[in-house]
């Protein structure tokens, strides 16, 4: 019997037109962090986002890293971060030593709770504690509550990081994520939307810090006939290859979040119907890339569990997975500051992420609506 081919939760989506563009720069030995495709990204992806400059590089972490060094964050200083993320979002605060504070989310967005972010920013007040940063993300390309948040941080006099890792084509009142907050930042990782295998981009409206970001992405080498060093820098620039991989996966972008979002009405119909069953919709002028369909499963409402889900998926060789567990949860970060009341605890313990790919097939989703159909006694 011939074995099925396995269904990835977010697999790549590449096309022809990738394949030209890799081709182009091998021919003209462009391969390396320097050539016109690394050019044309930095321009096309600021135009999209809506910001003035941007520095291509080889992950979304190393973005972020990147922020943290621009914005002069080092040790002792404190950055408030949204638990409720992959650990790539608040690990470069510990590669400069500086202090991390987590704040839970709230249920409309499941992204950094407005409340929880002001008491933390309040409590840092009385304590003497001037916060450097906000890390803030868009998950599963869902926006956060922007228009809160920066309201706060400029009342606290505090810079926003804007991590739109999982949000590239995603709105908040017809305005892109990547363009809110001082610095935002991009991911190019094989799973996401868009993807150059492995790659980041940081974006800004402040030129200076893109120049900054870029210097030090590359060794921080100072403007001298011969290598000279004041600081210590990186090799984190995007290569000329990759970045041929992202002009051409730009072009289709839009096309990418139709067919997500389409993703997510199939399993929305399916299964709008099952008590227990909870989606993330969208709340008035957002608009989600739908990057991942995620649904909440209420097991004594729907007589199913995730782990269930989890189990019987893998079984046909469906891939699915638990929403991320809270950086607040984490053994790394037990001794860390949380401040919340436990939202981002409940999404983990009840949440699941279902197969999104764009390039998910018909025959996908009849192996996929023939096992929810299954699990959910759907007639």
């Amino acid at each position: 019997m011939m074995k099925r081919n396995r269904i990835f939760l977010s697999p790549p989506h590449l096309g022809h037109l990738e394949a030209k563009n890799v081709s182009s720069a091998f021919s003209s030995n462009w391969i390396s962090t320097t050539g016109p495709f690394i050019n044309e990204f930095e321009k096309k992806i600021a135009r999209y986002c809506q910001r003035k400059d941007a520095c291509v590089v080889q992950s979304g972490t190393a973005a972020i890293h990147l922020a943290i060094r621009v914005l002069g964050i080092s040790e002792g200083d404190t950055v408030l971060c949204q638990s409720f993320t992959f650990i790539g979002s608040c690990n470069p605060v510990i590669y400069e030593r500086a202090n991390l504070i987590f704040i839970d989310s709230e249920n409309e967005t499941w992204n950094m709770c407005p409340n929880s972010l002001r008491n933390a920013l309040e409590d840092c007040r009385k304590r003497k504690i001037k916060p450097r940063a906000i890390i803030v993300v868009h998950l599963y390309g869902m926006p956060a509550k922007m228009d809160e948040i920066l309201s706060i941080a400029n009342e606290y006099k505090v810079d926003v990081i804007e991590d739109a890792a999982e949000a590239l084509g995603s709105k908040l009142n017809n305005k892109p994520c990547g363009s809110f907050g001082r610095l935002s930042i991009l991911s190019f990782n094989g799973n996401k939307i868009i993807t150059t295998s492995g790659g980041g981009a940081l974006v800004s409206n402040n030129s200076n810090d893109i120049d900054e970001a870029n210097f030090l992405s590359t060794q921080a080498k100072e403007n001298k006939p011969f290598y000279e060093h004041k600081k210590t820098g990186y090799n984190y620039k995007l290569s000329n290859i990759l970045a041929s991989i992202g002009v051409a996966q730009l072009k289709v972008l839009d096309d990418r979040v139709n067919k997500r979002r389409k993703n997510y009405m199939f399993y929305y119909e399916l299964l709008k119907g099952i008590k227990g069953v909870t989606f993330l919709k969208e709340p008035k002028g957002y608009f989600s890339n739908r990057w991942l369909t995620c649904i909440i499963i209420d097991e004594k409402a729907c007589g199913t569990s995730v782990n269930r889900i989890i189990s019987e998926f893998e079984e046909e060789g469906i891939e699915t997975r638990r929403l991320w567990k809270p950086m607040h949860m984490q053994p790394i970060f037990k001794n860390n500051p949380f401040y919340g009341n436990g939202v981002s605890n409940l999404l983990f313990e009840q949440g699941i992420c279902l197969p999104s790919g764009s390039n998910m097939g018909d025959d996908d989703k009849r192996r996929i609506k023939l096992k929810l159909t299954k699990i959910f006694s759907i007639k």
